[in-house]
C-alpha cells in the first residue's frame, strides 16, 4: 500500500460556561460561518498550550534514545540569560561578556535599527550631552542590558543557544577586553562562520519542527511548520451570555458598614459550546524537521522519533484544554470525538460537515455526529475514499461506524504513529 503522507486530526469538544480564549476587549473570540456566528479558539491559543503543556505525553518528556529531546526558547531576553549570565558565572567581567554577546547578536540577527540610529546619534553627540545622556540611565540599569534584548521574539533551540554561548566564550577569550572585540571578530567571522550554525541538527528546538519559525536573518534556519492547525468554532451559533458577579469584603459584613455591599462588582461574558478542531500533519515535512533530511528523503530516513511525537500530538490535541479565567469556570475538557485520517491525497478540512449550525436539540452530541458521518460520507461517495481511519468516541457512537469501528484513544494514537512507521 502507499505510505501516507498527511495525517489529519479532526476532534469535536465541549466545554460548558467558560472563556476559552479572548479578543483585545476580554469578549470571546467569534467567526462568522455559515451564516452563523460562532464561538472560536485561535490556533495560536492552542498551538501554544500543546506545546507547554506539563505532564503525561508532554512534549518536553520525550526522548531520542536516552537523550531527553529540547524544546525552543521564545524570548526577547535569551541571549541575557542564556549567554550573558553563564560568561558572568565563568569570571567573564560584564563588559566584555556584553561586548562578547552583542558582537554574536549582530552576526546572527543583523544590527537593529534602533541600534543603528544610536550609534549615528552617538557619533553626531558633543561629549557633554554624551554625559548627561548616560547619567539619565535608569538607576538599576546595567550597562548594554537594553541592547541585548531583541526588537521582537526570538524562537532558538538549544542548539543554537548552545553554539551562541560557546562562540561568545571563544570571541572574549581571543579579545581579552572590550576594546579589542572588533580585532577578535575580522579573525572568527570569516564566510564561512554560519555553515556550523547550518550543521545544527533541529537547530530550532522539538516545537520548532512541529510549528515552524519565521526567521529574518540569513545565518538561522528557516523551519517550515509540519503541523497545521485550524482555529477551532462551535459547530453550532454562538451560546454566550453575561454573568454578573459580586466580590464580598469580609471586614464589612455586619455593623454599619454592612449596607456597603460587596468589595467589587463586575460582568465577564461565559460561553458554551461543542467546538469542532482540525489539525494537519505533514509526515515527510516532520521527518525532514526532525532529522535534518531533505523532504524528498524521508522515506529513508529514522522515523521513530517523529511517530513518537505523533502519538503525543494526537493525544495533547484531544486532552489538553486551552482556557482564560481558569480560576473562576475550570474550562478542562476531554474530546468526546477523535479522528485520525491517513493518506496521500491533499488534506480537506471536515469543517463544512457543520456549514449549516447544528441543532442543539433534542441531541446537539447526536446531531454533530450525525452531521460529520453524512458529509464525510458524501465526500467519499465524490471524490473517493482517499484515507484510512480511525477514531475514539464518546456518546452515541453508533452513528459513527460508517467512517470507523470507535475504539480507545491509546488505539488512535497508536494508528497515527504506526502510518509513520509502517513504510519499508
Amino acid at each position: 500500500m502507499s505510505h501516507p503522507l498527511f495525517l489529519q486530526i479532526h476532534t469535536l469538544t465541549s466545554y460548558p460556561g467558560a472563556l476559552l480564549n479572548r479578543d483585545d476587549v476580554g469578549f470571546a473570540k467569534r467567526l462568522p460561518f455559515g451564516g452563523a456566528t460562532r464561538t472560536r479558539i485561535s490556533s495560536q491559543c492552542l498551538k501554544r498550550h500543546w506545546r507547554t503543556f506539563q505532564g503525561d505525553h508532554a512534549l518536553a518528556a520525550l526522548h531520542e534514545g536516552n537523550d531527553p529531546v529540547s524544546l525552543s526558547v521564545r524570548s526577547r531576553h535569551t541571549f541575557e540569560r542564556f549567554v550573558v549570565a553563564p560568561l558572568l558565572a565563568e569570571g567573564v567581567s560584564a563588559e566584555l561578556a556584553r561586548a562578547a554577546t552583542e558582537a554574536i547578536m549582530v552576526a546572527v540577527l543583523g544590527e537593529s535599527a534602533k541600534a543603528k540610529k544610536a550609534k549615528e546619534e552617538a557619533k553626531t553627540e558633543e561629549p557633554a550631552a554624551k554625559g548627561k545622556k548616560k547619567s539619565a540611565k535608569k538607576d538599576g540599569e546595567e550597562e548594554g542590558t537594553a541592547s541585548l534584548m531583541t526588537g521582537q521574539i526570538t524562537v532558538l533551540g538549544k542548539p543554537e543557544i548552545d553554539f551562541f554561548l560557546a562562540e561568545a566564550r571563544a570571541l572574549a577569550k581571543d579579545a581579552g577586553a572590550p576594546d579589542k572585540i572588533e580585532d577578535a571578530k575580522k579573525k572568527r567571522f570569516t564566510k564561512d562562520w554560519g555553515k556550523n550554525l547550518d550543521g545544527l541538527r533541529r537547530a530550532a528546538g522539538l516545537d520548532g519542527a512541529l510549528f515552524g519559525r519565521m526567521v529574518t536573518s540569513d545565518k538561522l534556519a528557516r523551519s517550515d511548520a509540519a503541523v497545521h492547525v485550524a482555529h477551532a468554532f462551535t459547530v453550532h451559533g454562538e451560546h454566550a451570555e453575561t454573568d454578573y458577579f459580586a466580590a464580598v469584603d469580609d471586614l464589612l459584613q455586619g455593623g454599619e458598614d454592612a449596607q456597603l455591599g460587596s468589595g467589587h462588582i463586575g460582568t465577564t461574558e461565559l460561553t458554551s459550546g461543542l467546538f469542532y478542531g482540525y489539525v494537519v500533519l505533514d509526515v515527510a515535512q516532520l521527518v525532514s524537521n526532525l532529522q535534518g533530511c531533505a523532504a524528498k528523503d524521508w522515506k529513508s530516513a529514522d522515523r521513530k522519533l517523529a511517530a513518537d511525537v505523533t502519538a503525543s500530538l494526537v493525544q495533547l490535541v484531544a486532552r489538553v484544554s486551552p482556557g482564560a479565567k481558569k480560576g473562576s469556570t475550570a474550562p478542562y475538557a476531554y474530546a468526546h470525538l477523535t479522528m485520525v485520517e491517513a493518506g496521500s491525497a491533499q488534506p480537506r478540512t471536515l469543517a463544512n460537515a457543520f456549514l449549516k449550525p447544528v441543532a442543539d436539540r433534542p441531541d446537539l452530541l447526536g446531531n454533530a455526529y450525525d452531521a460529520l458521518a453524512s458529509y464525510v460520507t458524501d465526500v467519499d461517495q465524490v471524490f473517493g475514499l482517499e484515507s484510512r481511519r480511525s477514531l475514539a468516541a464518546i456518546g452515541p457512537k453508533e452513528r459513527l461506524v460508517k467512517l470507523a469501528t470507535p475504539g480507545s484513544l491509546d488505539a488512535v494514537a497508536k494508528f497515527a504513529a504506526g502510518a509513520i512507521l509502517e513504510h519499508t
